[in-house]
């Protein structure tokens, strides 16, 4: 099984943004624990800040033949019709996750374009989120 982990935006600041909501450790650290726990699986990681390249991101990493797509896209994640059409537009899975609680904070944080054509959400959990959306996929 190969699954990709795709970061969007800001997420490459992780372990020095907002640690109070976001935690301490950086995204590549982690990378390597989920790594080593999902040694069964070949794990790729991409981070982006820019929308166009997460889009060719997720178009590429459907004709690689992934199995699927765990998907933290940040803020375009309240903003970005064009990630949704990308995601609607692949036939793998892909599962929106966010490390904070998304519906306890801001308003407009609580919508989401992405929600309605992911396979399902994970919120709320800190990084341990991308373990619950590995083994979601896992169980597919």
């Amino acid at each position: 099984m190969q699954i990709l982990i795709l970061n969007g935006p800001n997420l490459n600041f992780l372990g020095k943004r907002e640690p109070e909501i976001y935690g301490s450790q950086n995204f590549e650290s982690y990378f390597k624990q989920l790594s080593i726990e999902f040694s069964q699986v070949k794990l790729d990681y991409f981070q982006s800040n820019h929308e166009g390249e997460l889009i060719d991101c997720l178009q590429k990493y459907s004709d690689l033949g992934f199995d699927g797509i765990v998907f933290n896209a940040g803020a375009y994640t309240h903003t970005s019709i064009a990630l949704a059409d990308a995601i609607k537009s692949i036939s793998i899975p892909v599962v929106e996750i966010h490390i904070s609680n998304v519906h306890a904070r801001e308003a407009f944080r609580r919508e989401s374009f992405l929600s309605p054509v992911c396979s399902g959400t994970i919120s709320g959990f800190g990084l341990k989120g991308y373990d619950l959306a590995l083994s979601s996929l896992l169980k597919k």
